[in-house]
């Protein structure tokens, strides 16, 4: 419209005032000037990590532009998500009664859940992964992948994480059979570790190492292309590194689990 005042003046000879009146326009229009996107920045910031991290919501995503510097509210990221269209979508599920954690989480292994999750290969081949999670830190101690895992290996991950952090406490586990295995119960036995057996058909009994999955495959599993079990090792890895160091935690304030985790030992060497 602005040209064709322009036009209308240039080529009839039309002052502004005529030419404005002529198509309609109000001068107060005419004249506006739009003042420079004072978000330009904020906004591209924001594009460019929601194309990173496609399944992040706007709260993750201000968590990590404010670890990057940026100073904004929530909100104004939240305005922005929306007006570029990087809203996540979701499938609606059925809400289902939540069944609360029984135990009362308050120290670093007190608790450790384990759980499977499954996918497969390029090639159509099914591989399995043993997720064990602390459920206070929420720290990923131990991501284990291959195309089969009986109860030995579970007992050799879990060997290999109590060599760095010491025996947990209690371990809470669902009903499969690698996990009510006569040498799986005879393992946690010599141990002193008590085993918590999930009821069946009750997986959010097992809520914190349920979520993990959740992300683990929403973030990692379903965004990758697996061509081998070595290719699928390598990206799995990677994204427990990231999970743990660099994924903001929004039941931890926003802080990853390393974070989370690195604060509890401050606090007890300073107590």
């Amino acid at each position: 419209m602005r040209n064709d005042v322009a036009f209308a003046g240039a080529q009839f000879g039309l002052s502004e005032r005529r030419a404005c009146k002529l198509l309609e326009l109000d001068r107060s229009s005419y004249r506006y000037e739009p003042r420079p996107d004072r978000n330009g920045e904020l906004r591209q910031e924001l594009v460019n990590l929601a194309r990173q991290k496609p399944r992040y919501g706007y709260r993750r995503l201000h968590a990590l532009m404010e670890r990057r510097g940026f100073r904004a509210s929530a909100q104004r990221v939240y305005r922005l998500y929306r007006a570029e269209g990087l809203m996540v979508r979701r499938l609606r599920r059925k809400r289902l009664a939540r069944v609360p954690v029984a135990s009362h989480l308050v120290r670093p292994n007190q608790e450790w859940a384990l759980d499977f999750v499954s996918d497969s290969l390029a090639t159509g081949r099914g591989i399995r992964v043993l997720a064990i999670v602390d459920s206070f830190t929420r720290e990923n101690l131990s991501l284990e992948t291959d195309t089969s895992l009986s109860s030995r290996r579970v007992t050799r991950s879990l060997e290999a994480v109590v060599e760095r952090r010491g025996n947990p406490e209690t371990i809470r586990c669902d009903n499969g059979p690698e996990l009510t295995s006569r040498h799986f119960l005879s393992w946690c036995e010599e141990r002193k570790i008590q085993l918590i057996h999930i009821q069946p058909g009750k997986p959010m009994q097992n809520g914190h190492v349920e979520s993990f999955n959740g992300r683990l495959r929403d973030e990692c599993l379903n965004a990758n292309w697996f061509r081998t079990v070595m290719d699928a090792r390598a990206k799995i890895s990677a994204w427990r590194d990231e999970y743990n160091g660099e994924r903001p935690h929004s039941s931890l304030g926003y802080r990853t689990p390393n974070e989370f985790a690195e604060v509890l030992k401050s606090s007890v060497r300073t107590g």
